[in-house]
């Protein structure tokens, strides 16, 4: 009879410390990052074709279209594991990339309102059109990552769950950060003076 006291002693014990909880709100971060990848591919699928558009165009900055080609080829030879959740470093450098990759075609879409030849192009119009759809559904999918993230967290940080956290080495796990924190913290300058 003392066979069983000792399993349903521990199945309680872990139920009550929000082991399962860790369990549900780890797969929920793990989908919700697999999501914000999905997004990021399909941005980074669409620079090909974006750049073959604008390549058509003869005057175009070729510095622009080489920076986006470059910061396409960072972010896709970033490999990217679970364990990138977890390893804070990896996790930096992966954003950082991602972050270069949306400077370089937003620098790319502006530049782009100079040529009238490559705006009056339907395919290009169709590019920015789906890049923009991207960019949002980027957003989205980073957004329910951050909740995710958080929830878990919040799980990992609060007693008595902080405790089947350190038992089981469940560590918090990184958010997403805005990159240039500083810059747009700072107001903006206006000077009505300038011509």
């Amino acid at each position: 009879m003392k066979r069983w006291i000792l399993p349903l002693l521990t199945s309680l014990a872990l139920t009550g410390c929000g082991y399962n909880d860790f369990q549900r709100l780890d797969e929920q971060t793990k989908s919700a990052w697999s999501e914000v990848l999905n997004q990021y591919q399909r941005r980074a699928d669409l620079v090909p074709n974006i750049v073959a558009t604008v390549k058509g165009e003869a005057a175009f900055e070729q510095e622009t279209l080489t920076k986006v080609i470059e910061a396409r080829a960072k972010a896709t030879s970033i490999q990217v594991t679970p364990e990138t959740l977890n390893n804070p470093e990896d996790f930096k450098k992966f954003q950082a990339a991602q972050g270069e990759l949306g400077s370089a075609l937003s620098r790319l879409m502006m530049v782009s309102e100079q040529y009238p030849n490559l705006k009056a192009n339907q395919g290009f119009s169709d590019l920015r059109v789906q890049l923009e759809g991207t960019e949002n559904r980027v957003t989205v999918a980073r957004n329910r990552y951050i909740q995710a993230v958080q929830e878990y967290n919040v799980l990992a940080r609060s007693f008595p769950s902080n405790l089947t956290a350190m038992v089981f080495s469940y560590q918090p796990k990184p958010a997403f950060a805005v990159q240039n924190e500083a810059a747009i913290t700072a107001p903006p300058v206006v000077d009505f003076n300038k011509k």
